[in-house]
């Protein structure tokens, strides 16, 4: 075997063991552990944020400047939570300065400032919701007053857009509503409820309700009496004046409603979340769990939301259900996500940094960030439903791997059996004529009759048995 060929075949039993690897290793640390390379990970992404890589996600898609930034202040947050309060610092000087920029120009740039609230529900209910991230990583009583009134006054916005709404379901955009933005804006509605029970400047009543809970159950009533019919999910989007469904459900919206929807309510949200989980997640080729765009029977085009469909597979959707499921307690299928995800997402590994597919897509890596670190903010870690995820899930891929492993040997396997084979093959071996003897046997040798041998004929004789053997005729 050349030199060239060992080291390719190294190199490939190598790749198929490091993937085996990532295929087995933890890739996830549930609601409060810290996961597995998402500190070097975003560190990572705060270098390529001031590298550019917001204008770069800005031209895939029209929120790609504001995701990269709102998913790594968000997950900073989700680290920092996972921290004692006194060792909090870095993580809220992190997460100030991603809400600083949602906040800046060039974060309210895409959107417009007419609607109602200003520049739709889509931005304010994720920079609202990032808002009371940097509150919650504060002490209760040394939060920033100034933080704390900004928080109040634009969770006050949101809560009097829905109350003067006639549907459910605000604009993004103009004349453009999906069900997805407005489910975010409600949950930082309670978030509000959960950190500031009672306005700063007054004592809410013994007994009173949270300020937005009204507004919350009306929300919540309008919503079930406009669920998707053929799914029973929140639609994809719907008519932006009444509410009523225009597009089936669809992954890439579905995956973030079941992550905030628990906190907004969460017995209405299991049972979302099962039918999601029945109708979305899949296992391609039998080869791991996946989620799809459109629901089981249902085919469609893939989008800028979605990407490429292969077998109708959303990746970005599969990312962020690996979230959805760990807020709702569903380890075994949130560990499969992340340990698949390991495996294919191809990530690299430096001491101080992790990205994925090479860094090629770093807003990529803010939502896996974001996913990989999800919990409720609100609501109580819900049980876990029943697994739909076996424990034999990696072992056609394990397979997979192991004959990949292999394949660089294989060539010099054939060669050597086929050496082998010709080795056992040549004359000279016992019971083989003797090269260049043209009359077969040895004489005397195993197998062939001894010179003047019983029974033999006389070496030279020509008449048959021996003389005066006893048994031919006398001369």
């Amino acid at each position: 075997m050349g030199i060239a060929r060992r080291v390719c075949a190294l190199l490939l039993t190598a790749a198929a063991l490091l993937g085996v690897v990532r295929l087995v290793v933890p890739a996830t640390a549930g609601p409060d552990g810290e996961p597995p390379g998402v500190a070097r990970q975003l560190a990572f992404l705060r270098a390529a944020l001031d590298d550019g890589a917001g204008e770069d996600a800005q031209a895939l898609f029209p929120e790609g400047w504001f995701f990269a930034h709102a998913l790594y202040g968000l997950a900073r947050v989700e680290l920092g939570l996972r921290k004692p309060a006194g060792r909090r610092a870095g993580e809220l000087r992190e997460a100030r300065w991603a809400l600083a920029r949602l906040e800046s120009p060039a974060g309210t740039a895409p959107f417009d400032p007419g609607l109602t609230p200003a520049y739709g529900i889509f931005w304010q209910g994720w920079t609202n919701w990032l808002r009371g991230g940097v509150l919650a990583l504060q002490p209760a009583d040394r939060r920033d007053p100034a933080e704390a009134a900004r928080f109040t006054g634009a969770s006050a916005a949101i809560g009097a857009a829905f109350d003067a709404s006639g549907t459910p379901y605000l604009a993004a955009y103009p004349g453009q509503a999906w069900p997805v933005d407005s489910t975010v804006a409600v949950a930082s509605l309670r978030l509000h409820d959960a950190l500031l029970p009672a306005a700063p400047s007054t004592e809410a009543p013994p007994g009173a309700p949270p300020r937005f809970a009204g507004t919350v159950a009306r929300w919540l009533d309008g919503v079930r009496q406009r669920l998707d019919p053929r799914t029973g999910l929140l639609p994809h989007r719907v008519d932006p004046a009444t509410g009523a469904p225009a597009e089936v459900a669809r992954a890439t919206s579905q995956s973030v409603i079941q992550r905030f929807l628990v906190d907004v309510d969460p017995t209405f949200a299991r049972a979302q979340y099962l039918t999601f989980r029945e109708r979305f997640v899949a296992s391609p080729l039998g080869l791991g769990p996946a989620v799809r765009e459109y629901p089981d029977g249902t085919a469609g085009p893939g989008d800028v939301d979605s990407g490429p469909l292969l077998f109708g597979v959303s990746l970005s959707a599969t990312v962020v259900t690996l979230g959805a499921a760990q807020s709702q307690g569903d380890a075994a299928l949130a560990d499969a996500l992340a340990s698949y995800g390991d495996l294919v997402g191809l990530p690299v590994d430096t001491l101080a940094t992790r990205r994925y597919a090479f860094g090629v897509l770093p807003v990529g890596d803010a939502f896996l960030a974001w996913s990989k670190t999800a919990r409720p903010w609100v609501a109580d870690q819900p049980d876990p439903p029943p697994a739909t995820v076996r424990w034999w899930w990696r072992l056609p891929l394990l397979a997979a791997l192991l004959l990949v492993g292999a394949l660089g040997w294989l060539p010099e396997l054939i060669r050597s059996s086929a050496r082998a084979a010709r080795r056992r093959g040549r004359p000279g071996g016992p019971g083989d004529p003797v090269a260049g003897d043209p009359r077969g046997p040895v004489a005397g040798g195993p197998g062939g009759p001894v010179a003047g041998g019983p029974g033999g004929p006389v070496a030279g004789g020509s008449r048959g048995p021996v003389a005066a053997g006893g048994v031919g005729p006398l001369p």
